[in-house]
């Protein structure tokens, strides 16, 4: 960052991390949005002590967007504070910004990165993996994004500013959800068949796990996405069948 330097923008990063702290039904995470400003507020008005709480009373209206891509907004408010930019397009900026944020954030993350990183882990737990190798699975892979997008946010906020929705709508992440969808359709319709096995007393490495697992990996491999939808909607057809025919017989 150049006006602000790097110090600031780890600050900035690790502040993010608690902009749901304080959540509440007014501000929503106004006030979290306040905190995670300060480091970037503070550099910019040292020594105007009225101005910094001007400006910090204003970043602490309200604000509501998906937390991990608050960076987005922070960076971007803090470009655009160190351009003199006034106060009312800072906060038609804030108004703007907030439903991009939110929808993106939940399609990608809550609605698709979550529930396949869950669904991989149990996979594993499936197949024969102990359960501190699924847990950690889950852990590292989940935040491994998770921390990607706040920084990739942060980053491209500062250096876009005003113009950071023109760059998002542009972005190849808008795209990630739709890619992601087949992935998560596999692996779950990978995991049902082979519940259904550790629910009739089969569950563990054989055979019919491991062919289980490698129908799953080939489909997600196969690239094309009309016939792996397809492939996976059937997969997770048959398990569900399995899942009927061996409770059945179990119970």
């Amino acid at each position: 960052m150049s006006a602000l330097n790097r110090l600031v923008g780890v600050r900035l990063l690790l502040r993010s991390l608690l902009v749901q702290a304080s959540w509440n039904y007014r501000t929503m995470q106004g006030a979290g949005l306040g905190f995670a400003m300060i480091p970037a507020l503070a550099r910019l008005y040292r020594g105007d002590g009225t101005a910094l709480a001007k400006a910090l009373r204003s970043h602490s209206g309200f604000f509501n967007a998906h937390p991990y891509l608050s960076t987005v907004a922070i960076g971007a408010l803090a470009r655009m504070e160190s351009e003199n930019v006034g106060a009312d397009e800072l906060e038609r900026f804030k108004r703007a910004i907030v439903s991009p944020l939110g929808s993106l954030g939940d399609r990608l993350v809550w609605a698709r990165w979550r529930p396949l990183c869950s669904l991989l882990a149990f996979l594993i737990f499936l197949v024969g993996g102990p359960w501190w190798l699924a847990v950690a699975v889950f852990l590292i892979s989940y935040n491994a994004v998770h921390l990607w997008l706040r920084i990739w946010g942060l980053r491209l906020g500062w250096r876009e500013g005003r113009g950071v929705g023109h760059a998002m709508m542009g972005s190849p992440l808008r795209r990630l959800p739709d890619r992601l969808t087949i992935p998560l359709a596999v692996v779950g319709g990978a995991v049902v068949p082979l519940m259904a096995l550790a629910l009739g007393g089969v569950a563990g490495t054989g055979p019919l796990s491991t062919i289980g697992v490698a129908l799953a990996l080939a489909i997600a491999g196969y690239g094309r996405p009309r016939f792996a939808g397809r492939l996976a909607v059937l997969g997770l057809f048959v398990g569900s069948l399995m899942f009927v025919i061996l409770g059945t017989s179990v119970w």
